[in-house]
């Protein structure tokens, strides 16, 4: 009887963490939102991708490397390779889908660098990320953002991109440069520690 009742402990604890990401990240997306702003009439610009997507893709940076200025390098590196290869590119969408691989694959080279740096100090979470939106997150929403900090690279990457990216399996795939199986399979572990990281936290809380 205990046995048959651990496995539904488990997955009911899984699917009330998987609901705090997808509504904390789904909110943080929101309040990231650009501005509304008239369509363009004529071909979509460099200009207006960056003008559209630029605080997303600098929110997705924060999420994954902890610090607002080094995001905002990993940004701009990423728009600098599109106006590269601008010329190759087939639509917006196909422009996006560059954008997103790029600020992945940037991040990842910091945190890289960054685990060979000896002299590294991690900036403290909360400091670390864009004030503006941030404080306007409830303090649960703010524990979840923490804990996320706490994951493997990997396993943050797939729920940052899932949530807040909004993306689908084929699409992480893509952007992650990883098996739809392996975009699966890592956001199961990815939710399993988030869920320890989350009580880890709410245990060293003082009462």
């Amino acid at each position: 009887m205990h046995g048959s009742a651990e496995p539904t402990r488990h997955r009911k604890a899984t699917r009330g963490v998987e609901r705090d990401v997808e509504q904390t990240l789904s909110h943080l997306r929101t309040l990231d939102a650009p501005a509304r702003r008239p369509q363009p009439s004529g071909p979509l610009t460099l200009e207006d991708l960056y003008r559209q997507h630029r605080m997303r893709l600098v929110r997705l940076a924060i999420l994954l490397v902890d610090e607002p200025a080094t995001a905002e390098d990993v940004v701009q590196e990423a728009f600098t390779g599109l106006h590269r290869n601008w010329g190759k590119l087939r639509d917006a969408a196909a422009a996006v889908s560059y954008l997103r691989t790029a600020v992945v694959n940037g991040s990842r080279s910091v945190l890289r660098r960054r685990k060979t740096a000896r002299d590294y100090v991690p900036p403290h979470a909360v400091n670390a990320r864009s004030a503006e939106s941030l404080a306007m997150l409830s303090t649960e929403h703010q524990a979840v953002v923490h804990a996320l900090s706490k994951l493997p690279p990997r396993q943050r990457e797939v729920l940052v991109l899932r949530y807040y990216g909004g993306l689908s399996e084929a699409e992480i795939s893509e952007a992650a440069g990883i098996s739809r199986g392996t975009v699966k399979s890592t956001a199961s572990r990815a939710l399993d520690a988030l869920q320890r990281a989350m009580n880890d936290g709410r245990r060293s809380v003082p009462r």
